[in-house]
């Protein structure tokens, strides 16, 4: 399964309206804190992979997932593989990482207000150390026309794919503390 996405620094506030003209369906606000690790033996940034715990707050409910990212499968969208999983509890998962060689390499603070339409997640994202960015995204097994739609969806939102963003928030972290 792949996870095809768009992503396109923006403003929200038109964004939002638009999302409510095409009956958008709202799926609330989250916060997530996601702490990535290095490889004590590869080089994550060289082979464009990432292994990371989320802890996410929705409602008043927290939770964990761990996600392993393999490298980009195409050059016109964010398109990886992806395999993520639920743990119990984030800070076990984090010692077991520890223990294993696995260092935390960098944290990205974010708020994230999801919509669901046409089958795709609009996602307008609030990066603590970024800003605002939407992201338009869909899992799917053929790339092309998860790709085509989501290019679709940006145009209706008022967005411009070509000014899509392929790094990551932990690249563009990591980037502007360079």
């Amino acid at each position: 399964m792949y996870e095809v996405e768009l992503k396109v620094r923006t403003d929200h506030e038109p964004v939002r309206e638009r999302l409510a003209e095409l009956d958008a369906d709202p799926q609330g606000l989250v916060e997530q804190v996601d702490t990535y690790y290095d490889h004590p033996i590869r080089d994550f940034a060289e082979t464009d992979e990432a292994l990371r715990i989320r802890r996410e707050t929705y409602e008043d409910e927290e939770s964990a997932r761990v996600t392993y990212k393999g490298p980009l499968v195409e050059e016109a969208s964010k398109t990886r593989e992806e395999w993520e999983t639920g743990v119990d509890d984030g800070e076990t998962m984090a010692d077991i990482l520890d223990e294993l060689g696995f260092a935390p390499a960098a944290t990205v603070e974010k708020i994230r207000e999801r919509f669901e339409c046409d089958g795709y997640t609009v996602t307008l994202d609030t990066v603590a150390g970024l800003g605002e960015y939407v992201e338009v995204e869909t899992e799917s097994e053929a790339i092309d026309p998860a790709r085509e739609g989501a290019i679709e969806l940006l145009h209706e939102l008022g967005l411009d794919p070509d000014e899509q963003v392929r790094t990551s928030y932990l690249g563009l972290l990591l980037d502007a503390d360079a």
